[in-house]
Order: structure tokens, then C-alpha cells, then sequence
């Protein structure tokens, strides 16, 4: 709700102050409808996405997702679901439905933003055009007929009388950047074929399987250091030696992600 509430109240914001100007120098009155549909699209989506059921697993249908979501014994171990006292099935974190869909809204929400952008800029391009505001400029000032020498007095008008479309521009640029990359995130994801909550238990995993390796490595070493000094006649081993003994260890006991669920580009895509 707070999300729909900032888009209705950026597009309302939007429509009563820069679609008077449309159509303009640049744009046509096309536009106009366009901007209205990619929002009603946009808005349709995410709706769909808040009240669709994503399902639920029962006990008549645990052993059908048991079988096309197997355990794979790393991050999804075989365990009963307290709750509802049947087997806990991996599709219950693995499977998500609408993970397409809310691909789908972040990347209209985001072409929408740039496309208000890149809209409300012509907008103010055409404003300049048709009021000859850089002919203005140049004979009030006396300043040379350039970018670089009006663009201080350019962009000093435009914040003086149309403070709104550029606090707009700045806004929805900055909304499209974060929009951008919750989708990159969410493609990631879906071509991976992982889930958030999966990112969090590899990065567990790995955490641990780290601190794993680093108790066997110090563990090894400090027999190596007892066997040493129990010896009898046999010198004792370096700090040197020890250390690189260690990283070998280390080297040796590399630590592989294995996804099984991963099934590569194309599968995980059509999936």
C-alpha cells in the first residue's frame, strides 16, 4: 500500500503539472495515453502479484513436491514440519510463483520511471524551444550562444519556473537507478534458480564450512607440533613449514557451492 500511494501520488503530481504541456515541441499528444497505460500495466501487475496465492503444501500434495524438489542434503535436510507434523518440503522455500510476475512489475515500474524521465525532460526541452528561452538568455546576458556558458542561466530558470518537473526528474531518476537493481536482483535469482531465502543459507554454509576447514587446518597443525616435540632426535618443525602445511590444507578442502536446483540458463528460465 505505501508503495502504490508513492507511484499514484508521483503520477498524479506528474499529470497535473507536465501533461498540460503535452503535446509540445517534442512530444505528441501519444505519449499522454501511453504513460497512462504503462501505469494502469504497471499497477495491474503488482496488484496481481499482492493477492495471488502462491499455493500451499498439504499432506495430499507434500509427496508431488518432494519429488520435483528433492532434499539435497546441504541446505534441505529431511525434517518434520512442527506445525503441521507432515515431512518439510523444499518447495516450500524453493518454489516461488509469482517470482516471474514481480520480474515482471520491477521491470515496468522501472521503464516507467525512465520513460517519465526522459518525458517530462523533453517537456522541458520543448518549454525552452518555444519560449526561445537560450535567444533570451543570450541577448539579456550577453553571453555567447553555447551550452557550456548558458547552461548556468538555463538551469537557473528552469529551478525558478518549473521547480516541480525537475524535483520530479531528480526523484524518478533516482527511484529507476533502485528499481534497476531490485530487478537485476530478482533476474539473478530467477535464472540461478534460487530463492532469498536460499541466498542467506549458502552464505551460512559457507560461513561455516570456512570456519570448518580453518579448526581442521589448526587442528592438523597442532598435531604436527606434537609429533614434533615427542620425537625423540628429530628436529622440530619451523613456523614456516607449519604455515604453509596450513594454507595447502586450505587449498585442498576448497569449498564448492553445489545448487542442485540449478538446472542452467534456459531450464531455470522456462521454469
Amino acid at each position: 500500500l505505501i508503495y502504490l500511494a508513492i507511484i499514484g501520488t508521483t503520477y498524479y503530481i506528474i499529470v497535473k503539472t507536465s501533461f498540460s504541456y503535452i503535446p509540445g515541441y517534442y512530444l505528441s499528444e501519444v505519449h499522454r495515453y501511453a504513460s497512462f497505460l504503462a501505469v494502469a500495466v504497471g499497477i495491474l501487475l503488482f496488484l496481481v502479484t499482492s493477492f495471488s496465492d502462491p499455493g500451499t503444501v498439504k499432506a495430499d500434495n507434500v509427496s508431488q513436491y518432494l519429488s520435483a524438489y528433492p532434499y539435497d542434503n546441504i541446505i534441505y535436510t529431511e525434517k518434520e514440519c512442527p506445525t503441521y507434523l507432515l515431512d518439510r518440503s523444499t518447495a516450500a522455500y524453493a518454489i516461488d510463483v509469482l517470482l516471474a510476475l514481480i520480474i515482471t512489475v520491477d521491470g515496468w515500474h522501472f521503464l516507467l520511471c525512465i520513460y517519465g524521465t526522459i518525458a517530462i525532460g523533453l517537456v522541458l526541452a520543448g518549454r525552452l524551444k518555444e519560449l526561445q528561452i537560450v535567444h533570451v538568455l543570450t541577448v539579456y546576458y550577453g553571453v555567447d550562444n553555447s551550452l557550456r556558458s548558458l547552461s548556468p542561466y538555463v538551469v537557473q530558470w528552469l529551478l525558478d519556473a518549473h521547480n516541480t518537473q525537475i524535483l520530479l526528474m531528480v526523484f524518478m531518476g533516482v527511484v529507476s537507478l533502485l528499481l534497476a537493481g531490485f530487478f537485476a536482483y530478482h533476474a539473478n535469482l530467477c535464472l540461478t534458480n534460487t530463492t532469498t531465502n536460499e541466498t542467506f543459507k549458502w552464505q551460512d554454509y559457507i560461513s561455516w564450512q570456512k570456519k570448518l576447514i580453518e579448526a581442521r587446518a589448526s587442528t592438523a597443525a597442532l598435531k604436527a607440533n606434537i609429533a614434533g616435540m615427542t620425537t625423540e632426535g628429530k628436529p622440530r618443525e619451523s613456523k614456516c613449514k607449519s604455515f604453509f602445511r596450513q594454507s595447502l590444507l586450505q587449498d585442498t578442502e576448497a569449498i564448492v557451492k553445489k545448487n542442485v536446483y540449478d538446472k542452467g540458463f534456459f531450464h531455470n528460465l522456462y521454469e
